[in-house]
């Protein structure tokens, strides 16, 4: 299926004492969502279940981020969540350290199949 992207957004989140990098990237996937009503799926005529959205998430430890719990944020679209090497682990004088991760989350849609 040809995928056009037509939008990426960016988020910022923090698990300030926790170290729960599934917690950090859910709010940075919200950041980015949360401060847009975009409405893109109808703008083409195309129902919201048709957009292609692909999550990718930037963390000190990607393998601690749970990315099949982040794709239940999307109340629909076809998501794909990916978690890669990024993001930062800032040290506390506590011994653990505030964690923060990126987000972008890039939205697309098949301009060129049957509509």
């Amino acid at each position: 299926m040809p995928k056009t992207r037509l939008l990426t957004e960016f988020g910022l989140g923090t698990s300030l004492r926790r170290q729960d990098y599934t917690a950090a990237a859910r709010r940075a996937i919200e950041d980015a969502l949360w401060r847009n009503s975009i409405n893109l799926a109808e703008l083409f005529g195309q129902p919201k279940e048709a957009m292609l959205i692909d999550v990718e998430i930037a963390a000190q430890q990607p393998d601690r981020v749970d990315c099949t719990a982040l794709a239940d944020v999307f109340p629909y679209g076809q998501v794909t969540v990916t978690a890669a090497h990024g993001g930062l682990d800032i040290p506390r004088p506590d011994g653990n350290p505030t964690v923060m991760v990126n987000a972008a989350i890039s939205v697309s849609l098949d301009l060129e199949g049957p509509q």
